[in-house]
């Protein structure tokens, strides 16, 4: 009766050649694949080449200038002696004179009027007023005032006493009065005269 069979592995190196041994088929395979896919080598020497011809263009020559022409004089102006015109002043106009202002005629009324007359053409106659001073002292008295007026304007520019009252008081407050009177312009003479009478009730004329 055999004895039993022993696996015995076999040798390394016969293992090594067999895997170099396919690297190398692997490889070679891989060259030949390479040259296949390759492609051609080109050519070059039948391309046919292009020939470029330049034609330059002559230059432009310079333009010639201009010949000077002789352009002839203008024909002297003849000189034309100026004329003068005596011209006449323009005859003077006539010139209104601004007339001066007119000045009214003097009153109608010459002399002296009276206190009745004046009254009917007084603007403005306050009465003069009997001063404390004298009634305090029981003055009375009667006088005669003169009035001078500008007949133009109506106007009083003084007033005195051709008699006096017998008292300063009673003259001076007789006298500042009548100088604010006004009367009509023209219608008044260049006097006027008025009679005055102080009582205890007043002045009266």
């Amino acid at each position: 009766m055999p004895g039993p069979l022993l696996y015995r592995p076999p040798p390394r190196w016969q293992f090594w050649a067999a895997l170099g041994g396919a690297i190398a088929i692997h490889l070679a395979s891989v060259g030949i694949a390479a040259i296949k896919h390759e492609p051609p080598p080109v050519d070059l020497t039948n391309i046919p080449t292009a020939t470029v011809e330049a034609t330059l263009q002559p230059e432009d020559q310079p333009t010639p200038p201009p010949e000077d022409i002789p352009i002839p004089e203008p024909p002297p102006i003849p000189e034309v002696a100026p004329e003068f015109h005596e011209e006449k002043p323009p005859p003077p106009k006539n010139v209104a004179k601004p007339a001066g202002p007119i000045k009214a005629p003097q009153a109608g009324v010459p002399g002296t009027m009276s206190i009745t007359g004046a009254k009917a053409v007084a603007i403005y106659a306050p009465k003069p007023e009997y001063p404390y001073e004298a009634k305090s002292r029981h003055v009375t008295g009667s006088g005669v005032a003169v009035l001078s007026v500008d007949t133009a304007s109506g106007t009083v520019t003084d007033a005195t006493m051709a008699q006096s009252i017998g008292s300063p008081i009673l003259d001076n407050a007789t006298t500042s009065t009548f100088r604010r009177w006004r009367f009509q312009a023209g219608k008044v003479a260049p006097k006027v005269k008025v009679p005055i009478t102080y009582t205890l009730t007043g002045a009266s004329y």
